[in-house]
């Protein structure tokens, strides 16, 4: 297939050495701030919402690409699904998007892998084929508004994403009494209502802060990374900017997405997977056990560029 925006070799190189790359360019200036505006209205209408929940939930930000127009055409942009596909293969699906807020004052994000993502749940919500020691998911993070050290940018371990420093399956309670409490190091961050220290399969591990990259980010830009490699976020220092980024997650579509899963709970709340399903944003569906959504939950079709 002839991919527009597809990786070079360069790029792909750095991307199997480090577990990131980019920032890439996607919306320019203009259209990223008309989007804002209307992603800023959108998300506290949640009446076609995929869940029954408070806008104030901190999982409320879930999966908004399946009622919000703006996010279910940018999970199909060919900028990202050309770049997605040269890694994951030609058949790919979105399995789930967030919305990352980070207001003046807000705590850094502490330091943390996923691999199937049941560090908060309990239960693994991706299952990739058995010949997989871990899989994790891309993840393409894309900044709504400007990421810079001061407000909260992103910050990754590079070479980290092939080998787990986190034991997922011990679990961490919630306790939303310390966010915005928690300091490591002389610095606030946490892990909205978790402490992720409490899976470290080495309790004195501590990342070496000396090799971290920070990703600056302009408005409309998005960086790409395996859920794998080690990131976290800083603080937001300022007093009047909010950070706002989007993540999209993709998988191969032979991965398993919740299995045999009807809800989710973790953070708090609890979601009902009744409205759920994952979206085909290139090839073929190669798994019958996920539930494959063509249509957002306002009847639009998912139509990829």
């Amino acid at each position: 297939m002839n991919k527009k925006f597809g990786m070079t070799p360069e790029q792909m190189d750095a991307f199997r050495r480090n577990g990131f790359a980019g920032p890439f360019d996607l919306y320019d200036a203009d259209e990223i701030a008309q989007k804002y505006k209307r992603i800023r209205a959108d998300i506290f209408d949640r009446s076609h919402a995929a869940y029954e929940l408070d806008h104030k939930s901190l999982i409320a930000g879930y999966d908004r690409h399946l009622d919000i127009d703006d996010l279910s055409e940018h999970i199909m942009r060919a900028e990202i699904v050309d770049r997605v596909s040269d890694v994951l293969g030609p058949d790919v699906v979105c399995w789930r998007s967030e919305m990352f807020p980070k207001y003046p004052g807000d705590e850094g994000t502490d330091w943390h892998q996923a691999d199937t993502f049941a560090h908060a749940s309990g239960k693994p919500q991706i299952v990739w084929p058995q010949n997989k020691t871990f899989g994790g998911a891309l993840t393409v993070w894309t900044a709504i508004t400007p990421a810079t050290e001061a407000n909260g940018c992103m910050r990754f371990m590079p070479g980290t994403h092939e080998e787990m420093f986190y034991d997922e399956s011990k679990g961490m309670k919630y306790s939303p009494e310390q966010v915005n409490k928690l300091e490591k190091d002389g610095i606030k961050r946490g892990f909205f209502g978790y402490d992720y220290r409490n899976l470290q399969k080495d309790p004195d591990f501590k990342p070496d802060e000396s090799k971290a990259v920070s990703m600056v980010m302009k408005a409309g830009q998005f960086v790409m990374f395996w859920s794998t490699c080690m990131h976290s976020s800083f603080p937001n220092s300022t007093t009047n900017q909010t950070r706002l980024g989007f993540t999209a997650r993709y998988v191969p579509s032979s991965v398993d997405v919740y299995p045999d899963c009807d809800a989710v709970e973790e953070y708090g709340s609890t979601i009902s997977l009744d409205k759920f399903g994952v979206v085909l944003v290139r090839g073929q569906n190669l798994n019958p056990r996920n539930r494959i959504v063509t249509k957002n939950l306002h009847g639009r079709p998912f139509v990829a560029q």
